[in-house]
Formats: structure tokens, C-alpha cells, sequence
């Protein structure tokens, strides 16, 4: 579903990505695994149209490299950043809405299915997102995604600094969305969440692809959890 080939970014003269390889197969999770700073958010925002590429980007076997944001979503190539970007006037229910890309096609997500799934939501639902907690702006701009109904979602860092509680309900809702068949791109610092779900992982270190293997494989693998991600 999406291949990345010899895939290179700069930020200014900073050479980060170098030469990052990467597949993902339809229905599948991978998790792409890391110290802060080695390239996995410039991963996605390269993939994303965000940061320019340099290298192959195919997803449904078309050459995405270098359109423009809007043009890759249209596709069916989902993105949540790391930075929660919600319409903090609009309501909970209107940010949700805003995710639909096309009204007329139906999809696997429904605006009921993610008040059913988080009651803070659907007690705030005609709120002003921009009131939310923390917690609550991530789980709402991952709902607003699978409203548009993507094929494959790239979530970068979805349970960075939120409290243990919060953290096991963005798991359990990453959990239902691979249910639900669509692929899946993970950035993320915690293994519990990336190894209870990935089919595979990535481990990244200096702006290149340092293991690729099963989460049994990178458990068993001491030297690169040693060299590559324990702080």
C-alpha cells in the first residue's frame, strides 16, 4: 500500500533523512520506533507532502512524492500530527464533521461511532474544542482523521504527555481502527502501545532504518534496544 525507496530531507542545509526505506502492506501496523531527534516525525511529514522528498514515495502504487498535502489526502492517505491541530472555535461535533471528505460516499466511521467510543467527547460535543484537555484534543483529532476515511493513517506521537488513563484509550482506539482494516503508520516513544499492536517496527537512528522485524524479533534483540533506543 505505501513504499518509500531511498527517501532524503533537509531542514535548511541539515541533512535528516538518509536514504530511509519502508513498506506497508494493506490491514497492517507498523510502528516506527526511536530517540527523539533521528528523523521519524520528518518521516511522515515528508511522505505527507509537508517536508519536499527526495527518493520514491508510492502509496496505491502512485507516485505521491511532492504533491501537495491536500492532493495525498484526497487519496486516502491519513495524517494526525503531533501538535493535536484542532478548530478551537469550532465544536466537537463541528471538528468532527470537517474530517468528511467526501458526504456522499459512505464510509467505515461514523460521527455516533466516536461519541459512543469516548463519552468526554459526547458530553462536550457541542462545546468549543478548544477547551478540551489534552488528552481529549488528541483523541478528537484522530477521530476527525477517520472521518475522511482513509485507506492508511500516520499518527506521529499520539500519547506524548498525556496521563497513563488517556494513554490507554488512544491505544484502545488505534487498536479498533487496525480492526477496522485500515493500515496503519505509528510514530511513537512508548513500546507497550507499539508492540501490542504493530505487525512490524521500524527502529530509526541518525536519518536511516537501523532494524526492521517483528515485535518478538526487536524484543529478542538486546543490542539494538541498547544502542538505538534506550536513553
Amino acid at each position: 500500500m505505501l513504499e518509500v525507496e531511498n527517501l532524503h530531507a533537509y531542514y535548511g542545509k541539515s541533512h535528516i533523512l538518509q536514504g530511509v526505506n519502508l513498506r506497508i502492506e494493506a490491514g497492517e501496523v507498523v510502528s516506527l520506533l526511536g530517540r527523539n531527534g533521528v528523523g521519524r516525525s520528518t518521516t511522515v511529514k515528508a511522505i505527507m507532502g509537508e517536508v519536499p522528498p527526495q527518493g520514491v514515495i508510492r502509496f496505491k502504487d502512485q507516485d505521491i512524492a511532492g504533491l501537495p498535502s491536500y492532493r495525498i489526502a484526497r487519496l486516502g492517505l491519513g495524517y494526525v500530527p503531533e501538535h493535536r491541530d484542532i478548530f478551537p472555535t469550532l465544536t466537537v461535533r463541528q471538528n468532527l464533521l470537517m474530517g468528511i471528505k467526501d458526504p456522499s460516499r459512505p464510509t467505515k466511521w461514523k460521527l455516533e461511532d466516536f461519541l459512543a467510543m469516548f463519552p468526554n467527547l459526547a458530553n462536550r460535543a457541542d462545546t468549543a474544542a478548544g477547551v478540551l484537555s489534552g488528552g481529549e484534543k488528541q483523541m478528537l483529532t484522530i477521530c476527525r482523521t477517520m472521518m475522511g476515511d482513509p485507506g492508511l493513517v500516520m499518527i506521529d506521537e499520539p500519547t506524548e504527555g498525556l496521563a497513563p488513563l488517556i494513554v490507554q484509550q488512544v491505544g484502545d482506539l488505534i487498536a479498533e481502527i487496525a480492526k477496522r482494516g485500515v493500515a496503519i503508520l505509528l510514530v511513537e516513544q512508548k513500546l507497550s502501545i507499539a508492540m501490542r499492536i504493530s505487525h512490524r517496527v521500524y527502529v530509526m537512528g541518525h536519518g536511516q532504518m537501523v532494524f526492521e522485524g517483528t515485535p518478538a524479533e526487536l524484543k529478542a534483540n538486546d543490542a539494538i534496544r541498547r544502542e538505538w533506543m534506550e536513553v
